[in-house]
């Protein structure tokens, strides 16, 4: 199963400037996905979740249209040919 990760562009130095890369997670939850996102691109993970494994507070996480902070978190199942958006918060006024 592959699921596809859209990358936002401050990510993408981890990526080497790819916007959208595909991985083959060994579970179907977006922890898994993320896990075996950070296998294929060491430390980006580490700007998605923090240092408990959660999701960081000001990062976004889409399942194709679904915000997984409405369904089950990280739990989120996801099905061959996903597309797993990450998306930071953006703030200001």
């Amino acid at each position: 199963m592959t699921v596809t990760v859209r990358i936002p562009t401050i990510l993408r130095t981890y990526t080497g400037g790819i916007g959208e890369v595909s991985v083959a997670p060994a579970g179907a939850t977006v922890s898994d996905v993320l896990s075996a996102l950070d296998g294929d691109f060491p430390g980006i993970c580490g700007r998605v979740l923090d240092e408990r494994g959660a999701l960081r507070r000001f990062v976004n996480l889409y399942v194709d249209e679904d915000d997984i902070r409405m369904l089950d978190g990280l739990a989120t199942g996801t099905r061959p040919g996903a597309l797993l958006s990450i998306i930071p918060a953006v703030a200001g006024g």
